[in-house]
């Protein structure tokens, strides 16, 4: 035992010093890892929106996919090494009103021709871009009010949605279908996505689903997979646009029938305690 009297570093063999010194180098590894994949996101988000800026829409909606991956490994990550951290989360939060926030804004502004709209275009790209930050902020206060539930559309499947927009835009005109989208009824759209953010809608998680490990799983994800890549630009949109939909029909849905979601069990802020307005 090195705590031992008379223990000698000195004297211990040199094979245990590198087994030593390789272990501190791999947990010092995966300790910084998730900074790394959220550094990562945070680049690909800044990318987009100088993509967006000099018109290469497509690459900007391809760089937000690659944050999108960032981000969802980052947290894992994070996890597997026992690395969670407030920094790590508060630094997550910021790379994701940049790639989730304002780079979705500036795509869905010049993809949507909203400076056709002059002052309103702005306002109306600007509205996503803080409900995003919003969204951000009330997440790392309060993670949702119901159980396997996002409170409001979660920030990620927002700007999926813009992006899966502005590939189904590119297809649509490729096709030659004369199906163009009006500046004002774009901009109303991602006006719309933004305030979904900041909602009080439940969205479903799916962090819960277990897939029965079978042969018969793998056939079904690899099928799936082929049907999406096979035209991501068409197959992404209506993905995108299921789930934005899906918040409000199910909210419907449990009104109309009388249902309700479990609500988590969380205990009350110093604030709700002293009856401090928040």
């Amino acid at each position: 035992m090195k705590d031992e009297p008379g223990f000698d570093v000195a004297r211990e063999p040199r094979r245990s010093r590198r087994r030593r010194r390789r272990g501190d180098e791999r947990r010092g590894f995966a300790h910084l890892l998730p900074h790394l994949l959220t550094t990562g996101n945070l680049a690909a988000g800044f990318y987009s929106i100088t993509l967006s800026a000099s018109g290469q829409l497509d690459r900007a909606a391809l760089a937000l996919i690659f944050a999108g991956i960032c981000d969802l490994l980052d947290g894992r990550a994070a996890r597997m090494a026992n690395a969670t951290s407030r920094f790590g989360a508060e630094y997550d939060s910021i790379a994701d009103s940049v790639s989730f926030g304002i780079a979705p804004a500036l795509l869905a502004f010049r993809a949507g021709a909203l400076q056709e709209l002059g002052w309103t275009g702005w306002v109306l790209a600007f509205l996503y871009a803080a409900c995003a930050a919003l969204r951000l902020a009330r997440f790392n206060v309060s993670p949702g009010r119901y159980h396997g539930r996002f409170e409001g559309l979660p920030s990620p499947a927002a700007a999926g949605m813009i992006l899966s927009s502005v590939w189904f835009g590119g297809f649509l005109a490729e096709s030659g279908l004369p199906l163009g989208v009006p500046a004002g009824l774009a901009g109303m759209g991602v006006a719309l996505v933004g305030v979904l953010m900041v909602s009080p809608v439940p969205y479903r998680s799916f962090k819960e689903i277990r897939l029965p490990r079978s042969q018969s799983t793998v056939v079904l994800m690899v099928i799936v997979f082929a049907v999406i890549l096979s035209k991501p630009s068409v197959t992404l949109f209506l993905v995108g646009l299921g789930y934005v939909a899906s918040g409000p029909a199910e909210m419907i849905w449990r009104w109309r029938t009388g249902q309700s979601l479990e609500e988590l069990v969380r205990e009350p802020t110093p604030h709700e305690t002293r009856g401090t307005p928040s």
